[in-house]
This record gives C-alpha cells, structure tokens and sequence, in this order.
C-alpha cells in the first residue's frame, strides 16, 4: 500500500522546492536575450547620442564669438561650423567654375576638395521640409551614424558572436571622434557606405558592391583604396579556387567590380577637370590645406608623412617615430583579435591605410581622416572581461571631451581644425 505522505509525483514532502515568482534579474536577463539585436543597437546608439550630445552642448554654452557663429550659439549653429561651412556653400551655391587662385599663386582653399552626394541630400531635403542648412545636415548625418551602427553589427556578426559585434557597436557609438557623427559632416554618410561595401565583399555580392562603391566614392575619398583592397581579394580568391570555390560568374563580376572601383576612384577629380578646365583641379586644392605647413611642394606619393614627421617633430626623430609606427601598426595588423574580423575587413584596412601614408599630410584632422578604420573596433571588443570593458567606454568618453576641446571648440587662436 503506497504512503499516503508521497505526492502525487511520488516525492516525499518537504524533500522539493515550491515554484517561486523569477527574480527581477532573472526576468531582466530573458528579456534582453529576447530583445531583436536590432533594437539593442537603437538603444545603445540613442544613450550614445545623449552623452555626446550633452558634451557639445556643454562645450557650445561656452563658445566665444567666432568665424561661424557668435557667443554660446545653439547646437545647430554649433554643429555647422568648421568644414560644414564649405558643405553649405555647395548645398546652396554649388562648385565654383574657376578656381581661387592666392596672392602666392597658388590654387586657394575652395568646395571641389568636399565631394558632391552628402550636401546634395541635405540641399534635397532642405528644399523638401523648409528647414535652414545646419538642421538638415545634423538630421542626415544622425541618420546615417544609425545606419551605420546597425549595418556594422551585422557586418561582424558574420565573423564574431553576437555578443561581441554588439559590444563593437558600444565602441563605435561612443569612439572619441563619435561627435563627427552627428554634426555637418559626411562622416557619417561614408561610414554607412563603407560598412555596407564591406558586407557585399564578404557575402561576396560584386554586383551590387559597385552601386555602393559609386556612392561612396562622391562621399569622401577612399575608393582607390577599396580597389586595392578589392583587387587583392580578387587574387586570393583565385589563389585559393581549388579550396574555395571562385565561379566563373563571381570571376566576371568581382573583376568588373574592381575596375569599376578604381574608375570611380578618379571620377570626382575627372568632374572637377571638365568643370574648370584644369586637369589638377582636384588635387591643387587637396593641396591647398597643406601650404600654411610645407609651402607648394605638388603631391609626391608618401612624402607628406615624412614631412609631417619633421614639422611636428624636429631633430630627426619624427622619421623614426613614423617608421615605429607602422611598423607597430602592421605587427597588430597580424595579431589573433584582427585576424578574426577576417581577411576582407584586413584588407580594407591595410589598403586606406596605405592609400593615407601615400597622400596625406598628417594635420590636427588625422584622426577624423583615419576614421574609416573603425572596423578595427571589432579586435577591441572581443576581450570580455567586464572590467576592460567599462574602462574602455570611460575612457572613450574622457577621448570625445579632449577631442571636441582641442579640434571642434574654437578658442579665437585655433590652429586644430578637425
């Protein structure tokens, strides 16, 4: 005869635990691992947007008068100074047909070195809402730094766990140079383009890949680079056919796409020729920036590091320090954390890398012009001890006050453009 102490699950009273309401925490763990990636990448981009937002702002209540504004100026006017003056030139007025020539006589300063599709949105869209230059701008560039946050999650994503990529999107969001992202600039445009050319490389989608080189290419410049970088791919898929397949049809078009890249590299300053009647349009006035520093020394290829290297740092050292940091760089380049992003993010690296030690000249806006490397922010996210990763935010953030301080605030003697 069964005991009439056993339950009906034959267990003993007292011997098992009664069912209890789950813990906040636990209820809390669920639903984030139930939340769609993408809106963890809203919500991280949003509380990314409040902290830099409020760092401008911040850094605006005390602005002085200045070339683009007066005192304490709202944040749009804020966000517009700097380059996104030469970006409302061309949304209002266009490019000019000749070109400024100094009382040196040498090409000026003008709009042909800011390339045409980011201005030419925002002068759509201010023609559509009615809405003056700085708020437009600031609305696209936001937009796209969104974009962009949720296309690079997916991008490393197909090499890096889930978990990793989206800590590589908390990096992106709050880099030091993040407040580029959201002011007029095309940063944020090219960033998005970029990383959606870097996921057609990946999942090997050349046919597409050419529409978003095109549109990148009049974004800011780096096509050149990514037809390096795409032609190398081309090679080592062909190299390693037997092992991966390379299909006649992917053969066609990744060529094609290559081609098509290195053209598109060279059409802004094809455009800037027929337009003003000078074959050098373009890159007399790339040049022009870079005067005040070395004088008119035209563009030979990997020389304006080494005179960087000797303007900022006299006696002989700044050479060998340039050369210690390629070398450095081109060691990390190999290290296991970027060899896991994969080879085609490498190769996109190393290819702007090398296409910047070859043209240009290393200025306060350095950083902002090696920005195109973020992918790199994936190496930095793997390790995942909590510890490091919250020291890593802080002192991102720590980045973005010195940066908006040194390169995008105006102190009245600035010599720190961004």
């Amino acid at each position: 005869m069964a005991d009439d102490r056993l339950t009906t699950t034959g267990r003993p009273p007292g011997t098992g635990r009664a069912p209890s309401t789950p813990t906040a925490a636990l209820w809390l763990h669920v639903r984030y691992r139930l939340t769609p990636w993408w809106v963890k990448v809203i919500v991280i981009f949003a509380v990314s947007r409040v902290v830099t937002t409020s760092l401008l702002l911040a850094k605006a209540a005390e602005q002085g008068a200045n070339p683009w504004t007066g005192a304490h100026p709202g944040y749009f006017d804020f966000a517009a100074i700097w380059d996104g003056r030469w970006y409302n030139i061309i949304a209002v007025a266009g490019y000019p047909s000749t070109l400024p020539v100094t009382d040196a006589g040498t090409i000026g300063e003008n709009a042909w070195a800011f390339m045409p599709i980011y201005p030419g949105l925002v002068r759509a869209l201010m023609l559509v809402t009615g809405l003056d230059f700085a708020v437009v701008a600031v609305f696209v560039s936001t937009a796209f730094a969104l974009a962009t946050a949720l296309m690079f999650y997916r991008l490393l994503n197909l090499t890096l766990p889930s978990e990793t990529a989206l800590f590589a999107v908390v990096l992106y969001c709050f880099a030091p140079l993040s407040p580029i992202l959201q002011v007029a600039y095309a940063e944020s445009m090219f960033a998005f383009l970029l990383t959606l050319s870097l996921y057609l490389l990946v999942t090997r989608r050349y046919s597409l890949l050419i529409a978003s080189v095109f549109a990148m290419s009049l974004t800011r410049p780096g096509a050149l680079a990514f037809a390096l970088a795409l032609g190398v791919h081309v090679i080592i898929r062909w190299v390693k056919r037997d092992t991966d397949p390379f299909p006649m049809a992917e053969r066609v078009a990744s060529v094609i796409a290559t081609l098509a890249a290195g053209i598109f590299g060279l059409t802004w300053a094809g455009v800037a020729a027929l337009v003003t009647g000078s074959l050098t349009a373009y890159t007399d006035t790339e040049l022009a920036w870079r005067i005040p520093y070395v004088g008119d020394l035209g563009l030979v290829p990997f020389l304006p590091w080494i005179q960087g290297a000797n303007y900022w740092i006299p006696n002989g050292w700044g050479p060998a320090l340039l050369a210690l940091a390629v070398v450095l760089f081109v060691a990390f380049m190999f290290t296991p954390l970027v060899r896991r992003l994969g080879v085609d993010i490498r190769l996109w690296v190393g290819s702007f890398a090398l296409y910047i030690l070859a043209v240009f000249f290393p200025q306060s806006s350095t950083f902002r012009i090696l920005f195109p490397v973020f992918p790199l922010l994936g190496a930095l996210a793997q390790p995942k001890w909590h510890v490091y990763r919250v020291l890593v935010v802080a002192i991102f953030i720590a980045l973005q006050v010195g940066w908006i301080h040194i390169a995008w605030w105006v102190d009245g003697i600035d010599w720190t453009p961004p």
